[in-house]
């Protein structure tokens, strides 16, 4: 496959589009003010037990007060890998009680070694597990568990057998180790090395975890760079190009290091254009954040999200079909099989997902829907569970939800209609203006930029994004003058350039 991995480093935000033939399908955004914590490891302690919920909250030193649930104290393997990335169940996915009370794991001041599984969302917290996993690029450690296990996702027999037998051999007493996907045909050398570094990693995280008091961050994940590196890049990209000549070396370097067979595939993007633009990625941004989404037909898909779940509706919309409705519909509801698949992956969208197909009264067809969207769905790395069509045309589903949406992520709830909807935030669109004035500044002799936007927009400007406008300011040797203007709508704003 032609896969690309295309990197934008900037100094608010850094955003990772996977391209697939050409088509982006991933994308991962991490803001320096609003950096993840999934993959962090914490000394907490015990705030409140709750006996009605099983459940507690933990003080980890954050905001909001994190979520651990009595089954993710328990003792019960099935639980354990329920939080690791890879494609690997021991059960039919439903939450199992724990025998133990969460009142008789847990005391309140009681402290306590977590790792964050999700971040938190809307009002909800961290959801953590006391579980630890440290993922290296061909395996995942587990320190406190004598098991292992492959991913589904390698299908031959004779290669699970193999790898269980290697990594069996390598791995100390005590300890379990999950065989990550990337690591089908790999020689006994890389899970060695990998081992090797895990472990170090581990007892430099016991070390600190004895002399930190609670509630305190012990070791934080990988920034999403070298995540993406590690989980995403292998040998069946054919390239991947950064845009920051710093982020450059350092993934250069580490790539030599870690995976040499891949070290020509590393490239410097250097060119005026900037690099989503270039891509295409920036249009595919801003679609993804449309409710309403085309198919070629005619035909149309609306995506909710809320709270619960989402909801997607399919609709004919200006397709007229050509032989009956059934045929109609049946094209329509394929078409939309397909692209829903290819939303949930490029919005990663999680969580409960409802799909309302338009009703088909053919048996058949209802089928061939449905396995339609299986075969779409497969290509997505996230673990889902799906159920057949009901007879009013729903497909209820899941997909496993880690991170924040990118609505969530680049937007939030809209203050024109009382939180019905979403907008993109202030910080969005300033973010917004900083890309847009680095991309035209240098097609204008003028000294000075200004900037009309909304009030909300200017203040943040003034206020928390001055230090980031001065050094814009300085970077590219123009004065920026901003203007505020009520009557503006939050998302709209103007730049000129003027002497």
């Amino acid at each position: 496959m032609n896969n690309e991995i295309i990197i934008n480093v900037s100094r608010e935000e850094i955003r990772v589009a996977l391209l697939e033939n050409g088509q982006v399908v991933e994308l991962y955004i991490d803001r320096k003010k609003e950096e993840g914590i999934v993959g962090n490891i914490y000394k907490g302690r015990v705030a409140k037990v709750l006996p009605g919920m099983q459940a507690s909250f933990i003080d980890i030193g954050l905001e909001k007060a994190a979520f651990l649930y009595a089954t993710d104290v328990s003792n019960t393997m099935e639980e354990y890998v329920r939080f690791m990335d890879e494609d690997i169940e021991f059960t039919d996915g439903k939450r199992k009680r724990t025998a133990t009370p969460i009142e008789d794991l847990l005391q309140e001041g009681q402290e306590i070694f977590v790792q964050v599984s999700k971040e938190p969302i809307g009002m909800k917290g961290a959801r953590v597990t006391s579980y630890l996993t440290l993922p290296g690029r061909y395996l995942v450690f587990m320190p406190s568990v004598d098991h292992i296990g492959v991913s589904r996702r390698i299908k031959d027999e004779d290669e699970r057998k193999r790898l269980r037998e290697i990594i069996n051999k390598l791995k100390r007493p005590g300890s379990g180790y999950i065989v990550r996907t990337v690591s089908e045909g790999k020689p006994e050398e890389e899970f060695s090395s990998d081992m090797k570094f895990l472990e170090i990693l581990w007892q430099n995280i016991e070390k600190k975890k004895e002399r930190q008091s609670a509630p305190c961050l012990i070791h934080s994940d990988l920034d999403i760079i070298f995540r993406v590196v590690r989980d995403l890049f292998t040998s069946e990209i054919k390239r991947l190009v950064i845009d920051s000549q710093e982020e450059y070396l350092k993934v250069k370097d580490f790539v030599e290091t870690y995976l040499p067979s891949l070290s020509d595939r590393t490239e410097l993007y250097d060119k005026e254009e900037p690099i989503f633009d270039l891509y295409g990625i920036e249009i595919e941004i801003e679609k993804a954040l449309k409710r309403k989404i085309w198919l070629k037909s005619g035909g149309y898909i609306v995506i909710d999200e809320v709270e619960a779940l989402t909801a997607i509706d399919v609709n004919t919309g200006r397709y007229v079909g050509k032989k009956s409705l059934e045929e109609t519909i049946l094209k329509t509801n394929l078409e939309a099989a397909k692209e829903i698949a290819y939303q949930l992956r490029l919005r990663n969208i999680g969580g409960i997902i409802i799909v309302d197909f338009i009703d088909m009264e053919k048996e058949e067809n209802r089928k061939r829907v449905y396995t339609t969207f299986q075969e779409a769905l497969a290509e997505d790395k996230a673990r889902i569970n799906i159920f057949q069509i009901s007879p009013l045309g729903l497909i209820e589903m899941t997909r496993k939800r880690v991170r924040r949406s990118l609505s969530r992520c680049l937007c939030y709830p809209c203050p024109y209609c009382e939180g019905d909807s979403y907008i993109k935030s202030p910080l969005t669109i300033c973010y917004e203006i900083f890309n847009e004035i680095r991309r035209n500044y240098n097609t204008s002799l003028e000294k000075k930029v200004i900037v009309v936007a909304h009030s909300a927009v200017a203040d943040l400007l003034y206020d928390e994004e001055r230090q980031e406008m001065e050094t814009l300011e300085k970077e590219i040797q123009k004065k920026i003058i901003i203007r505020a203007d009520p009557n503006l709508h939050q998302e709209q704003y103007e730049i000129r350039f003027s002497s």
